[in-house]
């Protein structure tokens, strides 16, 4: 299998650190996103929507970075995507929620105002943009703290895609401008999940901290 990514983007990230977790072996390619390699008919034939992670496998391309890391663990029997209904039922329930709250109405926002758009020479952050993430990450940071003052991972006993997808998240948190320090519940979840060794291995070669 073939990962076309951006290291450092929290999705190409999430992706190799759930590969690099359950020992599965992927061939790297790199596209990268500040030379607008995304953009060119090659990678458009992969994904027309121009956007990290691709992974193919024989004739399948699939992209989208949570169909991604299913398919992966998918791949042989383990705890991140286990063979039952309902556990399977509550990842997608969090996935799904980080991908439309999370992600596009907190996290990513923050991200891209405050170090993406720096990297990119994109202009400077927008406060109306980061006001309304702003609004939103508490909002949402509330519920998964009080879950997560319940309950060590986001399903179950153990880690799960869902605490990877969730977590990919926070990766940039310190840069990206994203106010996790009055969360302690999602703090220490978060040190938990990134603790495991698979983080690191599939890491940028800049380090990523939530605080």
């Amino acid at each position: 299998m073939k990962l076309y990514g951006f290291p450092p983007s929290p999705n190409t990230w999430k992706v190799r650190a759930v590969a690099a977790h359950l020992g599965i072996p992927l061939e790297n390619e790199l596209v990268d996103l500040t030379k607008g390699e995304q953009r060119t008919p090659a990678y458009l034939a992969l994904n027309p929507t121009a956007r990290t992670p691709v992974l193919v496998d024989g004739d399948l391309k699939l992209w989208e970075s949570d169909a991604i890391a299913q398919y992966i663990a998918s791949q042989k029997p383990n705890t991140l995507w286990p063979d039952d209904a309902r556990k399977r039922a509550d990842i997608m329930r969090w996935q799904s929620w980080g991908l439309a709250h999370w992600c596009k109405e907190a996290c990513e926002p923050l991200t891209f105002q405050n170090l993406v758009k720096q990297i990119l020479k994109l202009g400077p952050p927008e406060p109306a943009v980061i006001a309304k993430a702003m609004d939103a990450f508490h909002r949402e940071a509330k519920v998964l703290d009080a879950h997560l003052a319940k309950h060590k991972y986001l399903v179950g006993n153990d880690v799960t895609l869902a605490d990877f997808s969730v977590a990919a998240m926070l990766l940039h948190a310190e840069r990206g401008g994203i106010p996790v320090a009055p969360y302690a519940n999602v703090r220490e979840w978060f040190g938990r999940v990134t603790a495991l060794p698979c983080w690191k291995e599939a890491a940028p070669t800049f380090s990523a901290q939530a605080a």
